[in-house]
């Protein structure tokens, strides 16, 4: 099974021009797609409805999409309820049973501009198993404005199983369709995106755990750990784009504990020039 993950910004590659085929074919081939930065209607990228052209291109996929920034477009030519809408989406060849969207805790601002981030939430049928994968955007703003985000994630995923399927119980009063009957939420899971923080950052040590005097880093068994160390990589390498002109680690896959033993490989593509980031490919034996 091979999951990508790939800020695309908005499809704006190294050459400064938007084009959304030159994204497609640099996820191409994968099972799992992971995107952030997919925008719907913002003049900028030419009033296009970014979803709907990669759904279209991707069309063997499954999708579901969960904006952040949703705000009112005045003064639209075509429709009275236009909205501009900046978030994640995720695709899979496999089918989609049931979603969530998760809006991350924000702070306002007077000087940075600051941005609703969020994380959309896909639980995907395998067939003999399911996997939960989140495609993630944290807010880029500093490390504290970060940390209650990254809180909020593990809290997703402590609460996960306890919480249910968005729809649970007696589903009979609600007509409900029999295929909703199997209500099971997997504990296996899997965080891409961007987290917009390097390894050396407190962000980092809560998802994965600190480091141990007596060596390796004490994850925890309902936690989550880095994929790229686990595949055999070494942190420090693998950057994934840079801030400042300097080459920065910001894109992770983050996987649960009981996905451990299931990792291939773990890669960066920095042949792509889709974007400002680079695609993080992970292959996990399900």
């Amino acid at each position: 099974m091979d999951l990508v993950s790939y800020n695309i910004q908005y499809g704006k590659g190294r050459d400064n021009q938007i084009d959304l085929d030159r994204i497609v074919s640099e996820v191409s081939g994968a099972d799992v797609i992971a995107l952030q930065e997919v925008e719907r209607f913002w003049p900028r990228s030419g009033m296009a409805d970014q979803v709907e052209e990669l759904s279209d291109r991707l069309n063997n996929y499954y999708w579901v999409y969960g904006p952040g920034v949703d705000v009112h477009l005045p003064n639209s030519p075509t429709e009275l309820n236009q909205r501009c809408q900046f978030g994640n989406m995720i695709l899979s060849k496999s089918p989609v049973l049931f979603s969530r969207h998760h809006l991350l805790p924000k702070r306002g601002s007077t000087g940075p501009t600051s941005i609703q981030r969020s994380a959309v939430e896909a639980t995907i049928d395998l067939g003999e198993t399911r996997v939960r994968i989140t495609s993630v955007h944290l807010t880029h703003l500093s490390s504290e404005t970060r940390m209650p985000q990254v809180e909020k994630l593990l809290e997703i995923q402590q609460k996960a199983v306890f919480e249910g399927a968005p729809v649970s119980g007696d589903i009979g009063v609600l007509n409900m369709p029999e295929q909703f009957v199997d209500q099971h939420v997997p504990t296996h899971a899997v965080l891409m995106g961007d987290f917009n923080a390097q390894p050396d950052s407190p962000e980092y040590t809560a998802i994965v755990g600190p480091v141990s005097d007596y060596g390796g880093r004490i994850s925890s068994p309902d936690g989550f750990m880095d994929a790229w160390t686990a595949a055999g990589n070494d942190r420090l390498l693998g950057h994934t784009s840079d801030v400042n002109d300097v080459p920065a680690v910001l894109d992770y896959c983050f996987i649960s504990s009981s996905l451990r033993s299931h990792i291939v490989s773990c890669r960066v593509d920095n042949e792509a020039s889709g974007s400002d980031h680079f695609p993080l490919w992970l292959k996990l034996d399900l």
